[in-house]
């Protein structure tokens, strides 16, 4: 007896969440009757679709030779829910009771059906109760088999938690599969729809605008099912606008399915969940659409609110128990909210919060920008300055920056256009954490916003500051010549404002990008003013950073002897402030000076303790450099299976960071040594690695050094002709 409606006639990307409910229905289970009420998740998920599809399949495979029943519970509709008393008599004549049998009362019914399980269970028929569409324990509470054969399995936008059931969270799918759907919904009803193969950029596009939503991903097939004329690129066009986006996805007028919905179904199902929301919890939801990144913390969902840390989460559980919201991973305190329900909130909100709206924006800046600034401080901290109490220490902030930086960056966009002040602030805490973690796309951007806010205000302090910080970026990608305008228009503008502390950075900052271009005699003058500057205003710690990058300019003009004067009158004064990460900056370039001179045993002690400072500091990309450096010195010092070592810690990181270029260098460093070591296939290998690299990066430069050592390499040359300097670049740790 299988009273289930049909199976779903398309189920993709759940193969996972199948698995794991068989495995809860099978007979083997010997436990207590289980129930599953998530296949739990928001609506239009596709938790009916998932049990009906694991029901059938349970019964395919002979597990509940007693039946598989189906109870229909509405518990969403705003015409009223089936009622516990409704549903046992539904489930009595599933099992066979005529109506003249059944007891007149509900604990009459209720005893019945549980005797009726009984029996079937003692009988070794085992049954499987599907409820689906549970709005609260209390409706199917009194319905639980009680008889440990038999199975209940549940879907639900809310959690049920109290009936201590086992949770499968149901999440949006996966791109192929979101894309999956709609081709596979095409097919099915036109095998000779030419459209899903001839605009798969489009399909992804809108899969992508469908939130992967299973609900509105089969509206967008049905569409298209609907007009065969209509190109897919049109639908996905037509969904590019958020503000209207919910309006396109609604199923062909006239069509069997709109009838059976009787109305716009993605928003008629959010409706349905939105409703069933406290007064307070509804605003809150409301408000959650100010939040311009993925998701929300609970400190930052307070601060929207107004409301204590403490008081904010029991809202955001409900909200998450609803389906509206999740928390990811649970504990984490990170919620997300689906973007069509983002969407969907924020209809809610323009039509109903009005100026509310507009201060829970200014608290969320506010949050954030009091915080990034709290952590900037951290990340910069040096020995003697007050900190904010915010964060334990630079590792605190450091973790908070990472887990809060997608949101953060939103914030700084989001505020470039409503509130330019707080703009311009947060992009200046963020610029040296994202180049101190390598987000140099991020760092650049929110560079650009901070620069249009300063302009905006009229604030030209603000305007050199932004300027600083996007050279800074831009040099980090390797775009030289426009590091070199950005940081020339900040030295303009400093000197203007007879700002010589502004002045002196930014020709510190200039310095190093002309260095990088070759113009190491106007490198060399940019850093010499900048010393001087820092040293009439007693900046002891501008002036070091000033003399170590000098020291890098000096060495590549063979003035070594001044160079390594520079950086070690640097080197004696950033441990006075604290400042480890210079200090390991200073230890690395004195270590590539050195070894231009040809004190190798010197450079690699440097060198050393460099990597080891950087790892204190979890300045991965730094530690990389300093090995790569080390390598480079050991090389000289014929140490070969050190320098190999060295080597290849370096390329480990480079790749785990998605550094390339550095990859691509290192690695062919990495070739040079085991050339040297008479490893010549792996020489071969690593030096065809690299090549590769570079002409991806379309460096023909690197290239082609590349190609000179790969040849090389190939002649089986056991020894190369011995040269003062390694043949390619060491990588400097120059400050900005």
């Amino acid at each position: 007896m299988v009273s289930l409606p049909g199976a779903p006639a398309l189920l993709v990307g759940r193969g996972q969440e199948t698995e794991q409910l068989l495995g809860l229905l099978e007979p083997e289970d010997r436990g207590r009757a289980v129930v599953v009420s998530a296949v739990h998740g928001m609506a239009g998920i596709g938790k009916t679709a998932l049990a009906l599809h694991v029901g059938h399949e349970a019964a395919a495979r002979g597990w509940f030779g007693g039946g598989v029943l189906f109870l229909g519970m509405r518990g969403y509709d705003p015409a009223g829910a089936v009622t516990d008393a409704q549903a046992v008599g539904m489930l009595l004549r599933a099992l066979g009771i005529a109506d003249q049998q059944l007891p007149p009362t509900f604990q009459e019914q209720l005893g019945l059906y549980q005797a009726e399980l009984t029996r079937r269970g003692q009988a070794g028929l085992r049954v499987l109760v599907v409820a689906d569409d549970v709005s609260s324990a209390e409706q199917i509470r009194a319905l639980i088999p009680a008889h440990r054969a038999h199975r209940m399995l549940v879907t639900s936008r809310d959690t049920l938690a109290v009936l201590d059931a086992r949770l499968i969270d149901v999440d949006e799918l996966a791109d192929d599969a979101a894309v999956d759907l709609i081709r596979q919904t095409l097919l099915r009803a036109r095998p000779h729809d030419q459209r899903p193969d001839a605009q798969v950029a489009a399909l992804a596009e809108v899969a992508d605008r469908c939130g992967r939503l299973p609900l509105a991903l089969q509206i967008a097939a049905a569409v298209l099912v609907g007009d065969p004329g209509l190109p897919i690129t049109g639908l996905a066009d037509a969904l590019a606008d958020e503000r209207t986006r919910l309006d396109e996805l609604q199923l062909p007028e006239g069509s069997r399915e709109a009838a059976a919905r009787r109305s716009v179904p993605v928003r008629a199902a959010f409706d349905l969940s939105y409703r069933r929301l406290r007064p307070g919890e509804q605003e809150v939801f409301r408000w959650l659409s100010v939040n311009p990144g993925p998701y929300i913390s609970t400190d930052a969902a307070a601060a929207l609110t107004g409301a204590p840390a403490h008081r904010a989460r029991p809202r955001l559980v409900a909200l998450a128990q609803a389906g509206l919201l999740t928390e990811a991973p649970p504990g984490s305190g990170r919620w997300r909210m689906h973007d069509l329900i983002k969407v969907y909130a924020a209809e809610l909100a323009d039509t109903i919060d009005g100026g509310d709206r507009h201060r829970a924006l200014e608290r969320l800046l506010k949050y954030y920008e009091v915080t990034t600034g709290a952590a900037d401080d951290h990340v910069r901290a040096l020995a003697g300055v007050p900190l904010p109490d915010r964060f334990r220490g630079r590792g605190d902030a450091l973790a908070w920056l990472d887990s809060e930086r997608p949101n953060v960056v939103g914030v700084v966009a989001l505020a470039a256009t409503v509130q330019p002040r707080a703009a311009m602030t947060l992009a200046g805490s963020l610029a040296e954490y994202l180049r101190w973690r390598r987000h140099l796309d991020d760092a650049i951007t929110t560079a650009h916003h901070g620069l249009t806010a300063a302009r905006d205000l009229g604030d030209r302090h603000g305007e050199g500051a932004a300027l600083s910080n996007l050279g800074l970026a831009l040099r980090e990608m390797l775009r030289f010549d426009e590091a070199i305008d950005a940081h020339l228009r900040a030295v303009t503008i400093f000197r203007d404002l007879k700002d010589r502390q502004g002045e002196g950075a930014a020709l510190n900052n200039l310095g190093f990008d002309l260095r990088e271009v070759r113009r190491f005699a106007e490198a060399i003058d940019a850093h010499t003013r900048a010393v001087a500057i820092f040293r009439d205003l007693g900046d002891r710690h501008g002036k070091a950073r000033a003399l170590n990058n000098l020291g890098l300019a000096l060495s590549e003009v063979g003035r070594f002897d001044e160079a390594i004067d520079a950086h070690t009158r640097a080197a004696t004064i950033f441990p006075d402030f604290g400042d480890r990460r210079s200090e390991g900056r200073v230890l690395n370039n004195l270590g590539i000076t050195l070894r231009e001179a040809g004190r190798f045993d010197e450079a690699a002690d440097h060198h050393t303790r460099a990597a080891s400072v950087y790892h204190e500091l979890d300045d991965r990309y730094l530690e990389g450099t300093a090995l790569n450096n080390l390598g480079l010195a050991l090389y000289e010092m014929l140490r070969f299976d050190e320098a190999i070592d060295a080597h290849l810690r370096a390329v480990t990181i480079f790749r785990d960071l998605g550094d390339r270029r550095f990859e691509a260098w290192t690695l062919s460093n990495l070739g040079l040594a085991l050339r040297e070591a008479g490893r010549i296939d792996e020489a071969i290998d690593h030096h065809t690695r690299a090549v590769s690299i570079f002409r991806d990066l379309d460096d023909r430069h690197g290239e082609a050094k590349a190609l000179r050592a790969l040849e090389s390499a190939r002649q089986e040359m056991r020894r190369r002709p011995r040269q003062g300097r390694g043949w390619w670049q060491a990588v400097t740790g120059g400050s900005g």
